[in-house]
C-alpha cells in the first residue's frame, strides 16, 4: 500500500483531515470536494510527511507499507527492552554490593548506563510515535526531544569524566581518595547534566523568541528538525556538537598521554597500562557515539542509488548508529571489569542446593 501525492494534494489533504474532526466533533453534516480517506489511510499519509525524496524537480512521498512499518517498530522495541534488560541487569548488580557505590569509578559507569537506559526509552518512543501518531502536542515533543537530546550530549562527557578518574587514580594516586570521593562524584553528575541540557535549554530560547505562545499548544512533526527548523536552531546544534565533541576528544587524548607517560616511567606498570587501555576503551566507546553524527551523510550518499528504499535506508541507519552503540558500550566496560563481572555472576547464577535426605532408625 502507498500514499503518493504532491505539495498541493498535500494541503488539501490536511485540510480535510482538520474538516473531517471538527465535523466529527461539533456532529454536523459536512461535504468535502474530495473522498476522505479511512483511518489506516490517514495512518500511512500522516507517515509519509517524515520520507521524501526530491525527483525531477517535485516532492514525492514514500511511505511504507502496513507490514514492513509494523516489522521495523517490533525489531526496534524488542531491541529497546533487550538493552534495558542487559543494562537493568548492570544496574541490580551495582546496588547489589555496596562497594561499587562507594567507589567514583562505578559511580560514573553506573551512571553512563542509566544515561543510555533514557536515552534508548526516549529514541524509541520517538521512533514509534512517528509511526502511530505523528502530529503530537507541540509542549509534549519540545519535553521529549529536549530529553533526548541532553542524555545523548550526556554520554560523552561522562565518558571524559572517567577519563579523568582514571588519570587521577595513576597520575595522582596519592590525591585520589581526597579528590574522587562519592560526594564529589555524584556533584560531578550534577554539573554534566546542566551542561548537557545547555544546548536543549538554547534550543527552546529560540523557539520562545520565534514562535508565538499559542506555538506551544498546536501539532508538530515530533521530530528535532520539525520542532527546531530555524537557521538559528542549526547553527546551534553545530556549534555546540563542535565544542563539546572537541573538548572530550582533547580531554582523552590528553589523559591518555599523560597515562602512557606515567606508565613508562613507573616501575610496576600493571596499574598503567590497565589505565592506558581503559582509556583507549573509551576513545572507542566516544566513536560508536559519534556514530548518529554520520547518519544524514550516509543518508545523502546512499540513497541517491536506492531512492525507492530510502525508508528502508533510513531504518537500518538508525538502527546501526543509535541503536546499537547502546547495547556496545555498556558491555564492553562492564564485561571487561572483573570485580563488576564477578559479582554479576554471583548474583544471577542459580544455586542449586542439594538436599540429602538419610533414612531414619527405628
Amino acid at each position: 500500500m502507498g500514499c503518493w501525492f504532491a505539495g498541493s494534494q498535500l494541503e488539501m489533504l490536511v485540510a480535510g483531515l482538520l474538516v473531517f474532526i471538527i465535523s466529527k466533533t461539533l456532529l454536523i453534516k459536512t461535504h468535502v470536494s474530495f473522498r476522505l480517506p479511512t483511518i489506516q489511510n490517514w495512518f500511512f499519509c500522516l507517515r509519509s510527511l517524515l520520507v521524501k525524496n526530491w525527483k525531477m524537480n517535485s516532492t514525492v512521498w514514500i511511505v511504507d507499507s502496513y507490514e514492513e512499518a509494523l516489522a521495523k517498530n517490533l525489531v526496534i522495541v524488542s531491541l529497546g527492552l533487550i538493552i534495558n534488560f542487559i543494562n537493568g541487569m548492570l544496574v541490580v548488580t551495582f546496588f547489589s554490593n555496596p562497594m561499587f557505590s562507594r567507589d567514583s569509578r562505578y559511580i560514573l559507569y553506573i551512571h553512563l548506563v542509566i544515561n543510555d537506559m533514557l536515552m534508548i526509552c526516549l529514541s524509541v518512543t520517538l521512533y514509534v510515535l512517528t509511526y502511530v501518531s505523528p502530529f503530537v502536542n507541540s509542549s509534549l515533543c519540545c519535553v521529549l526531544v529536549v530529553l533526548g537530546s541532553t542524555t545523548f550530549m550526556i554520554t560523552p562527557l561522562n565518558l571524559a569524566g572517567m577519563a579523568i578518574e582514571r588519570f587521577i587514580a595513576i597520575c595522582k594516586p596519592l590525591h585520589h581518595a581526597q579528590i574522587c570521593t562519592p560526594q564529589r562524584t555524584y556533584i560531578f553528575i550534577c554539573l554534566l547534566w546542566v551542561i548537557g541540557a545547555i544546548p536543549s535549554l538554547a534550543d527552546i530560547i529560540i523557539l520562545l523568541l520565534i514562535q508565538p505562545i499559542s506555538f506551544f499548544s498546536s501539532l508538530v512533526l515530533c521530530y528535532p528538525f520539525s520542532l527546531f527548523p530555524s537557521k538559528a536552531h542549526k547553527d546551534r546544534t553545530t556549534a555546540s556538537q563542535v565544542i563539546y565533541m572537541s573538548l572530550v576528544w582533547i580531554i582523552l587524548i590528553y589523559t591518555y598521554c599523560r597515562v602512557l607517560f606515567t606508565a613508562r616511567k613507573a616501575v610496576s606498570k600493571g596499574s598503567a597500562n590497565k589505565a592506558q587501555r581503559t582509556i583507549l576503551l573509551h576513545g572507542v566507546q566516544l566513536l560508536l557515539c559519534m556514530l548518529s553524527y554520520i547518519a544524514p551523510v550516509l543518508d545523502l550518499i546512499v540513497t541517491p542509488f536506492f531512492p525507492v528504499h530510502r525508508t528502508k535506508i533510513t531504518f537500518l541507519n538508525y538502527l546501526i548508529t543509535n541503536i546499537m552503540p547502546r547495547l556496545l558500550s555498556p558491555l564492553i566496560y562492564g564485561v571487561r571489569d572483573q570485580k563488576f563481572l564477578k559479582q554479576m555472576k554471583e548474583y544471577f547464577t542459580c544455586k542449586v542446593i542439594i538436599v540429602k535426605i538419610m533414612p531414619s532408625k527405628l
